[in-house]
């Protein structure tokens, strides 16, 4: 069953590794990795169908889920943590949801991930609507956990989508939505944390970051809803407001404090001369979309 999955096949490029030089085993990974990004490059409609799908969803009122095992679930589990320091997004809008709970994270635990019953209860306990999109994530394409998770979401009535890594897997059959970057097998038989799971994250990547620019969460190419919370991304939202109002850096920093440290509303206050209350109202107006508030 599994010596047929792709994931699952041994790399030629890779004989013999165990015998080499430290330098040309990494020669050999660099190698491998560079192919990545070429075999994510043909599922780009894809990934565009996914995206305005959830768009789509989120401005029905839904909200966004991946769920996984092992190296896919960590990597959902990342994708959405960073949304809302991103993008200042409620923490609600984009959940990952992963086989053996928080715990799993850091320690593997790797056998609840044969049970399709607690894929769908765990979609189910995060109360999973049918106004919401599902991202099942699974290298192999097969995972029961993900594949009982995908099956409850069909059955509420809600949008799925699949990243596997596998040619005519299991998830993309079962999904809507099928995303199946091709990597081929790995340097280390069937460790598919190294380029599966590079070709995940980037699709990841690729997902919420157009989800927001869709949702209007970016100004040009800044991110505006920055939280800046340390002094790394004070600095940053200085910056992000120095540049998108034509003013300097000391002023922008001005601006902030006088916005409420929001990036978007020192914006349209520097570039409509409105104050703090008539440009959080336009900003209200425009769904947040800063180009419409001005």
């Amino acid at each position: 069953m599994f010596e047929n999955l792709l994931t699952e096949q041994i790399n030629p490029a890779s004989d013999g590794i165990d015998a080499l030089p430290t330098a040309r085993i990494l020669e050999i990974v660099n190698a491998e990795d560079r192919q990545v990004a070429d075999a994510v490059t043909p599922e780009v409609p894809a990934i565009a169908r996914a995206v305005d799908a959830i768009v789509a969803a989120i401005q029905r009122g839904g909200r966004l889920f991946y769920i996984g095992a092992g190296t896919s679930g960590r990597l959902g589990v990342l994708d959405a943590a960073e949304c809302p320091p991103t993008f200042s997004a409620d923490a609600e809008l984009v959940q990952g949801i992963m086989a053996g709970g928080a715990q799993a994270l850091a320690r593997a635990t790797e056998t609840t991930e044969d049970d399709p019953a607690i894929g769908a209860h765990d979609l189910r306990d995060r109360g999973f609507t049918s106004r919401d999109v599902l991202v099942g994530i699974a290298a192999s394409g097969r995972t029961p956990y993900v594949l009982g998770a995908i099956a409850e979401a069909r059955r509420l009535g809600a949008v799925t989508a699949g990243i596997s890594c596998t040619p005519d897997s299991e998830l993309a059959r079962a999904v809507q939505i099928a995303i199946t970057p091709l990597t081929g097998p790995e340097i280390v038989a069937g460790s598919t944390r190294m380029k599966a799971g590079t070709a995940t994250k980037l699709v990841l990547n690729m997902i919420s970051t157009a989800v927001f620019i869709r949702l209007g969460y970016v100004y040009g190419n800044l991110m505006v809803n920055v939280q800046p919370k340390n002094s790394k991304l004070i600095d940053r939202a200085r910056r992000i407001v120095a540049q998108a109002a034509g003013v300097t850096y000391d002023a922008a920093g001005d601006l902030l404090a006088a916005a409420g440290n929001r990036v978007a509303t020192a914006i349209v206050m520097a570039k409509t001369g409105a104050n703090r209350e008539a440009a959080e109202q336009r900003l209200t107006a425009a769904d947040g979309r800063i180009s419409e508030a001005l």
